[in-house]
């Protein structure tokens, strides 16, 4: 039987317990060559606190963990037995395994949230904004483009009466 992904839910909150038990007990039983990966799906997040940028981390499913194994009583009961598992997703009695490219969306989304950190605050077109750093500081201003990826927002700033186009960093405008 080859192996496959499930999704393990558990209590909120209780994710990482759950994922350092479930290791415990795949080097101590004898399932340990069953259970390939445990892996908690989380991102990186950059935040402003108090003047400062911050990352902090971030799950992607609270509440859920991912297992690469091969299924069989032992594993299931083992699973099921660790304090905080409430059970497998899937209907009925034996869980359903995560299609290959349900996995591979997932698996890239955590490589990429690794590398590069997402804004906590999303800006929209046609928003209004307050810069809080930089030469603009405490000037009001319109979202005209918010680039995600790059981390950049251009925003319509009224200076001596005419708009002017400014481009800043995410973390730089907070929203009125």
């Amino acid at each position: 039987m080859a192996k496959q992904w499930y999704v393990i839910h558990t209590q909120t909150g209780y994710e990482d317990r759950v994922k350092t038990a479930l290791e415990a007990k795949i080097k101590s039983a004898l399932v340990g060559e069953k259970v390939s990966q445990v892996l908690v799906p989380i991102e990186q997040v950059s935040e402003i606190k108090g003047g400062k940028k911050k990352i902090s981390q971030r799950k992607f499913f609270p509440g859920y963990i991912l297992v690469e194994m091969e299924l069989t009583d032992d594993t299931w009961y083992m699973i099921k037995s660790i304090t905080g598992v409430t059970g497998f997703v899937g209907a009925g009695a034996r869980p359903i395994p995560l299609k290959s490219d349900e996995i591979d969306t997932i698996l890239k989304q955590t490589k990429d949230a690794k590398e590069k950190p997402t804004p906590k605050v999303m800006f929209e077109k046609g928003e209004a904004v307050r810069v809080t750093e930089g030469p603009f500081m405490n000037f009001n201003g319109t979202i005209e483009e918010a680039n995600v990826g790059k981390g950049k927002i251009k925003i319509m700033i009224s200076i001596f009466g005419r708009a002017t186009p400014v481009e800043l960093e995410m973390w730089q405008v907070e929203k009125i």
